[in-house]
């Protein structure tokens, strides 16, 4: 009796002590020596691609991928990181070793600065994106610069830092969406792989450590039905970007970028620029980019008035990645200068005149003045919004998305408006308008583009049809010339 109570006692410590947590060395370790590839095991057919070149890991050439020869659960992992021009690489986490075809298990953490990819495969996901899962379009370091990238992965919770700025997060559900083929793309437990992409990339490795880090709580995922939709947005490649939100109310870059990590969805921000509104000049402009600079955002301006343009010198002008205007704010064919949001400075006769000379305003705006995007579009004032479907005509329609397509302007499909609608998208696509989304908040809510992804479905939109800048510099798709600034 006293053996087998001692046999019982001795079977409970050990329990016990199989419960408790393990010690887990954090202390940071060298994967990379500066000499050789000893710890790592190449895999594919053309190991070549994959050397040691002046103490770092160049991965140049056809399809090859580098795994690293220990697995990681809970880790934080960094390397400095150098991309040429047409550069496509990547960073693979808890993956699985595999001879041959892309690594199946765990995350690709994308590395591609400016790359744009072929026309028959476009890529916009950036260096920073959690391929394919929760995609990342503006690029925060640049080619031919050496950059530090981050990877921390505490259970389901991935968190990407590029430069220490964090660029992206994502707590996966436990049974997450994925697409045939990626199934195994989850939070589990692996290693690492650094990866060789093609012929025409050439991408730089060094100082590559990494350390193991305690087992923790998992984090709650935000919302699992929201988490399928946009990862069926990432995996078919739409760029998920709202272009159209303002610093209004409590709303700070800091507040935006927390709700960009949480939602997914990348995010364009513009002040408001003309007469009478918080940017009037050069330098108040320029104290905007300063507020904004360094965050992984797109910059936008927001052209107000049609004055605008006599406002800002053109190598202002230039420091936005993009610009942006409406037709609510204009001088009537009288002279009176009508702001369509304010009762009091709107004078409606007769409807149909009315209409008439909104769309030659229209007309005029985006033939005239040198943006990219027409937001808010078909907006009109709060005294003929219920006459709407009639007073937008096809042959109204039709000459916007004619003056449109003649100028590459894009057309941004409104959240908070819910503008314009289906059949005027439907005619814009045909005609070849790019489109993007846009929120323009009056306050601290951004919403989650709701209207948007309704009409990504009723007017099947495509990757193809949405507006793009282009990579190198950032500079606009849609360029013009701007008039010498006048003065007074």
């Amino acid at each position: 009796m006293k053996q087998i109570s001692t046999i019982l006692l001795l079977t409970i410590l050990t329990f016990l002590f199989s419960c408790q947590p393990k010690t887990v060395n954090t202390e940071w370790q060298t994967l990379f020596n500066g000499e050789n590839l000893d710890g790592w095991k190449k895999a594919g057919e053309n190991p070549e691609s994959i050397i040691v070149e002046d103490g770092m890991i160049k991965c140049a050439g056809e399809r090859c991928h580098l795994y690293y020869k220990e697995d990681f659960k809970n880790f934080e992992f960094e390397a400095e990181v150098k991309t040429l021009e047409k550069s496509n690489s990547g960073i693979f986490i808890h993956t699985k070793y595999q001879n041959e075809g892309w690594p199946a298990n765990g995350h690709e953490i994308q590395v591609n600065n400016t790359y744009r990819g072929s026309v028959k495969y476009p890529e916009r996901r950036k260096t920073g994106s959690i391929y394919n899962v929760r995609n990342i379009y503006y690029p925060l370091a640049q080619d031919n610069e050496w950059f530090k990238i981050r990877i921390k992965v505490v259970e389901n919770f991935v968190e990407v830092f590029v430069n220490d700025i964090k660029v992206n997060e994502y707590a996966e559900p436990e049974n997450p969406w994925r697409w045939e083929g990626g199934e195994k793309a989850l939070l589990k437990e692996g290693t690492f792989a650094l990866q060789a992409h093609d012929p025409g990339s050439t991408v730089y490795f060094k100082n590559i450590r990494a350390r193991h880090l305690p087992v923790s709580e998992p984090v709650q995922p935000f919302d699992e039905n929201w988490d399928r939709t946009v990862t069926k947005l990432m995996r078919s490649g739409f760029p998920f970007i709202d272009f159209h939100v303002h610093l209004k109310g409590t709303l700070t870059i800091d507040s935006i970028l927390q709700s960009s990590q949480k939602l997914g969805i990348n995010y364009g921000v513009a002040p408001n620029c003309g007469l009478h509104f918080p940017v009037t000049n050069d330098s108040s402009l320029y104290a905007y980019m300063n507020r904004v600079k360094g965050s992984p955002t797109f910059k936008g301006m927001q052209a107000e008035g049609r004055e605008w343009i006599t406002l800002f010198s053109p190598e202002a002008i230039a420091k936005f990645d993009y610009v942006f205007t409406d037709a609510m704010t204009y001088t009537d064919n009288k002279g009176r200068r009508t702001r369509i949001w304010i009762p009091e400075e709107v004078w409606v006769d007769d409807h149909q005149e009315y209409m008439e000379m909104l769309v030659g305003k229209i007309e005029a705006i985006f033939s005239q003045e040198p943006v990219d995007i027409y937001v808010n579009p078909t907006v009109l004032p709060a005294v003929l919004m219920d006459h709407y479907d009639s007073l937008w005509t096809k042959k109204r329609m039709e000459r916007v998305v004619k003056v449109l397509a003649e100028n590459n302007i894009a057309l941004e499909i409104n959240a908070r408006y819910k503008l314009p609608k289906a059949e005027m998208i439907k005619m814009a696509k045909e005609a070849g308008v790019k489109f993007t989304f846009g929120t323009n908040n009056t306050g601290n809510d951004l919403g989650r583009l709701e209207y948007c992804i309704k009409m990504i479905e009723q007017c099947n939109l495509t990757p193809a049809d949405m507006f793009e800048i282009k990579p190198d510099s950032l500079k606009p798709v849609n360029v013009k010339g701007l008039p010498a600034k006048i003065t007074g």
